[in-house]
């Protein structure tokens, strides 16, 4: 179907036009100086049609094969919010981008907007890339680790037709000793993977077939001199750079637009490929089967070499003419199931309760489990975590969505969940990347911070004549389990006796801010270190000694005894009496 569309963009009055208005959309909004032509495709005055890579000498891919079909016209579904996969149509498919090849994108852009803030790539640039290279690795054809499950291999640039790249890697990636060919989803030549080449999926390897892999390469390559693709002049000279050719810009700014504009995630596996390549081949609209050429003799199945393997033939319906001799005829090939499409639902993995103080980090993860149908577990799929409620809570690192893969038993573990400051229940919700199954929700509770031991910080007694000003404050330290309390709720009130916690209505007491007097004190909190100093302490007239009783969140007591007492007279300051007149006699 894209491959209809995109023929119908090229050959019809209106489709044309519909498609010059997106473009020039793109021209009005990212790209200035970018017009559409009468084929709805994009022109830049002034700029040379070739803007070789510096090092490759032909661009990422060695000006390798792609694919030129335009974006359907159909408007594409928004994604949703809640982190399903929602289902959908043969024709919605076209628009959708699989889910693992999409997730690889959003990470790449993530990763780049922290190492590379200035270059502004946007991931909808990846999936442009990734559409126009390789179909998006052929409607989704990768494994959880994100993988392709068939090596997406060019032709061999032997100068027949194509640049002239004699082997720059001794066949490691390509399978050809003599000639490189352009490798993996966005269609590297080994010579620039080799310095470009990124892990992007954390594993330890540089593979140019792994998606995740592949589109932080990208991102990279397409970042590396500085360029700010918020521009139009760094986004074209960024694209040109990855494929020095004008059509190829073109293609890819309009893909660019339309994933700008929406699009949504769908299972792998059920993407359509585009049909039209840019050497005049044709390719399938399904995605291909594994490949069984030998490397390097004829050209390997790969976006744009004219020799995708067709896909399999329905069965004729049932002939009236008896079968002709010559023995059974081989039935229809069909694609090898992938784990995730086995498996059938995810259920927990003996998760513990999940408890966290505010600003702690919880001390149990996750444990989700992918099963079959059977109740086996299935490896290496791939499992999302999405933090869902009213909380600031986070995965490790800030995230409020994290993947793991399901190793051998076909269990993956969430990354540590850290608790905010928000207080109460929020809930984990998990999914399976690249299908829709039923999954088990999570609830994570986050307490107040507590304290369990309030102590003072100075011995000095608290002494006051009345109505005057204490000399010294009240200041204390928390603790909980022998480490500072930080942030802790504290509350002071100045009580009637130890055996009675009510306020008292005499004695020492604190001002408001209006001066005012008053004997509890609430909204107080420890600081960084544990530490909290009272405001200052006044007296009345009343003499006598006193408590001021301190509480914490989580119980923490501490009772302070304050003296309110006349000054005292010193007796060798006083007159002496007068001797008594002794008797005459």
């Amino acid at each position: 179907m894209a491959a209809q569309f995109g023929r119908r963009l090229a050959k019809g009055a209106t489709t044309t036009a519909v498609a010059a208005l997106a473009v020039a959309a793109l021209s009005a909004s990212q790209a200035p100086g970018v017009t559409a032509d009468d084929n709805g495709r994009t022109t830049t005055a002034g700029a040379a049609e070739v803007s070789p890579d510096p090092v490759a000498g032909n661009g990422a891919t060695g000006n390798s094969p792609y694919y030129t079909d335009l974006p359907p016209l159909n408007t594409p579904s928004p994604a949703p919010t809640d982190g399903s996969t929602p289902s959908v149509s043969p024709v919605e498919s076209e628009a959708g981008i699989p889910a693992t090849l999409l997730d690889a994108y959003k990470k790449a852009e993530t990763e780049l907007r922290a190492s590379k803030p200035g270059c502004n790539l946007p991931w909808q640039l990846l999936a442009a890339i990734g559409q126009v290279e390789s179909g998006q690795a052929r409607g989704g054809r990768v494994d959880a680790d994100g993988t392709t499950t068939s090596k997406i291999l060019g032709p061999q640039l032997d100068g027949n037709g194509f640049a002239l790249i004699k082997d720059t890697d001794h066949g490691v990636y390509d399978g050809n000793s003599s000639y490189d060919s352009a490798v993996g989803p966005m269609q590297f030549i080994p010579s620039t993977w080799a310095w470009a080449g990124r892990d992007g999926n954390g594993d330890g390897v540089k593979d140019p077939n792994n998606i995740y892999d592949a589109a932080l390469a990208a991102g990279h390559y397409l970042c590396r001199n500085n360029w700010d693709l918020a521009t139009g002049a760094g986004l074209e000279d960024a694209i040109l750079s990855y494929n020095p050719s004008r059509h190829y810009l073109n293609t890819v700014l309009s893909w660019l637009e339309y994933y700008r504009k929406g699009t949504h995630e769908i299972p792998d596996g059920t993407g359509t490929v585009p049909g039209s390549r840019s050497d005049g081949s044709t390719g399938g609209s399904t995605p291909s089967a594994p490949s069984t050429s030998a490397p390097g003799t004829t050209a390997p199945s790969r976006p744009g070499n004219g020799s995708t393997k067709p896909k399999p033939t329905p069965p004729a319906p049932p002939s009236t003419t008896p079968p002709s001799s010559g023995g059974p005829s081989t039935p229809p090939s069909t694609p090898p199931v992938t784990p995730t499409e086995s498996v059938d639902h995810l259920e927990d993995s003996g998760t513990p309760k999940l408890t966290a103080m505010a600003g702690d980090a919880f001390g149990d993860k996750i444990s989700t489990r992918a099963e079959n149908a059977a109740g086996m577990g299935v490896p290496k799929v791939r499992i999302r975590f999405t933090i869902v409620g009213d909380t600031d809570a986070t995965f490790a690192g800030g995230e409020k969505v994290a993947t793991a893969l399901t190793g051998s038993s076909g269990v993956a573990t969430a990354p540590a969940l850290q608790a905010g400051e928000t207080t109460g229940t929020f809930t984990v919700r998990t999914t399976l990347i690249g299908r829709t199954v039923t999954a088990p929700d999570y609830t994570a509770t986050v307490t107040q911070r507590v304290a369990d031991t309030l102590v003072r910080t100075t011995t000095t007694a608290l002494t006051c004549a009345p109505n005057a000003e204490f000399a010294d404050a009240v200041q204390l330290k928390a603790t909980y389990k022998k480490a500072v309390a930080d942030k802790v709720a504290v509350t002071a009130t100045l009580i009637t006796s130890a055996d009675d916690a009510t306020e008292n209505a005499k004695g020492p007491y604190f001002k408001d801010a209006d001066g005012k007097t008053v004997r509890t004190l609430t909204g107080l909190t420890t600081d960084a270190d544990g530490l909290l100093k009272l405001p200052q302490l006044y007296s009345d007239d009343t003499t006598g000694t006193f408590l001021l009783r301190v509480t914490t969140a989580g119980g923490a007591t501490l009772d302070v005894t304050l003296t309110v007492a006349a000054p005292s007279t010193d007796a060798s300051t006083s007159p002496e009496p007068s001797p008594s007149p002794s008797a005459s006699s």
